[in-house]
């Protein structure tokens, strides 16, 4: 078949630039062309070890030796000890596992419900769960959710860092505050530590669960395994999926063991969920995310950050750790476009700002290289 005719045996989803990648090493992304990008994008925040880590790579194939599935209706050794190694850094949780951050999400919303009895959520204007009926819901994004209402209803939305607006969107119906430590797809805001307290005060004053959505920061993104321990708010629960297995499929809820019980048998489930392959790459994440590493991630997330500032098309810098935006004088998607022609991949967060989420494993060399691409690609 011509690439033509293979293109368009997919649905039109996705508006994809023209370039078909076909090997991926640490950094490197290598396309069919045989000519090497940078990658400071990591598929979305996804390939945080960096491509190929051998880490991961290594316990997949192994499992792939021993077991692929089994449902679970049984138990396995690879999603036993994942849970584990969540609940040891959360301090303390029980694990519910799916493929995605938007099953991930989907569970959390289940699950405030059962526990509260309460079906109204609160979430934030400009924030972003996934692209399920449910997700999409609480997402506050008005032209995501247009084309789909109506939708899940007893969804009210407040704004980052208002911790006024925040407590007038609670009722009497609201069994979950739902937040995003860092807005990734709405920009890259950060929510201030005194609104994330605000609304663990409020949360507990109310009844509701507060559940962070930390699918895109969540295992180092930040310089923390969690963002909320830079932060410094501990939530009920925590969705997890995009870096948990450096790129094979796999979405995690934590609850802490102190919070209010939901589920039991037969209340939800997911087929794939837990897989065991999946859950071997994900337990050498969790092994590989070092104090280290942690400490890596911060410096060069410092480095970054200031070398952005000094860019004259750069009017913004925002985000935290290896999650940052810089806001430019010029569309996103051109700058993208551009970055793309000179050997670096980033992505788009809103319509003048440029997102990058290099790897964790980023080195000072290929930071300087980095650097000196985007400096090119927006002069």
């Amino acid at each position: 078949m011509t690439a033509v005719a293979v293109r368009s045996a997919l649905l039109p989803a996705y508006a994809r630039a023209d370039v078909t990648f076909v090997r991926g090493s640490g950094a490197w992304l290598t396309d069919a062309d045989g000519r090497r990008y940078l990658d400071f994008l990591t598929g979305i925040a996804v390939v945080g070890l960096g491509h190929g880590h051998p880490a991961p790579l290594a316990a997949a194939q192994a499992q792939l030796g021993r077991l692929w599935h089994v449902s679970n209706l049984f138990w396995t050794e690879p999603m036993a000890a994942l849970a584990e190694r969540l609940s040891e850094r959360f301090g303390g949780a029980q694990a519910f596992f799916a493929n995605s951050g938007a099953e991930a999400v989907e569970a959390a919303l289940k699950y405030a419900r059962k526990a509260t009895g309460r079906p109204g959520v609160v979430a934030l204007e400009g924030s972003f769960h996934g692209r399920t009926l449910g997700t999409l819901s609480v997402t506050g994004q008005p032209a995501k959710r247009r084309a789909f209402a109506p939708l899940v209803p007893g969804v009210r939305f407040a704004r980052l860092n208002d911790a006024a607006s925040l407590a007038a969107a609670v009722t009497e119906e609201t069994g979950c505050l739902l937040l995003e430590p860092v807005q990734g797809e709405g920009g890259v805001h950060v929510a201030a530590p005194e609104f994330l307290a605000a609304a663990r005060a409020l949360a507990d004053e109310t009844g509701a669960l507060l559940v962070f959505d930390e699918v895109q920061t969540g295992v180092g993104r930040t310089g923390m395994f969690f963002a909320w321990e830079a932060l410094g708010t501990r939530p009920d629960a925590v969705a997890l999926a995009k870096g948990l297995a450096n790129g094979l499929p796999v979405g995690a809820l934590l609850v802490a063991d102190d919070a209010p019980r939901g589920f039991e048998p037969g209340d939800h489930a997911s087929t794939f969920g837990g897989n065991p392959v999946a859950c071997a790459a994900a337990c050498a994440v969790c092994d590989t995310v070092t104090d280290e590493l942690l400490a890596n991630v911060r410096a060069r997330s410092w480095r970054l950050e200031v070398s952005l500032r000094t860019l004259p098309a750069v009017r913004e810098v925002r985000g935290l750790g290896l999650l940052l935006a810089a806001e430019l004088d010029r569309s996103s998607a051109d700058a993208a476009a551009a970055c793309l022609d000179h050997g670096l991949v980033v992505g788009t967060s809103g319509e003048t700002a440029i997102r990058l989420a290099p790897p964790l494993t980023l080195s000072e060399a290929e930071l300087a290289a980095g650097l000196e691409r985007l400096e090119e690609a927006l002069a």
